[in-house]
């Protein structure tokens, strides 16, 4: 995929690897869940640096349902280089719209 262009890059310092922001990040996370499951995500939830990169969580409409109250939600990880390229990603936690706490397990 290609890297959205940046005025800044021509100013660094060639010995250093490129670097995103985290809200670039977060962006280029979106795109690489379009591309990689067809399904629009609804946005990223979190962003987090790595030691080589960025870790972002993004919410994606798994299953659209009627009335979409009954939809079924996911969040994807998504693992990213620091210039923004795509390590890996995996689906986390399935669950449905509306529940009060994605993030932990009901069990």
């Amino acid at each position: 995929m290609p890297k959205a262009p940046r005025d800044d890059i021509d100013d660094r310092d060639p010995s250093q690897p490129a670097t995103i922001s985290a809200a670039e990040a977060a962006a280029v996370a979106v795109r690489h869940m379009v591309e990689l499951t067809g399904r629009e995500p609804i946005g990223a939830t979190s962003v987090a640096p790595t030691d080589d990169g960025w870790l972002v969580e993004t919410e994606v409409v798994e299953d659209r349902r009627i009335p979409t109250s009954a939809d079924i939600l996911a969040l994807y990880e998504v693992e990213l280089t620091l210039d923004g390229d795509l390590l890996a990603y995996r689906r986390t936690r399935r669950y449905p719209r509306g529940s009060s706490d994605p993030g932990r397990d009901p069990r």
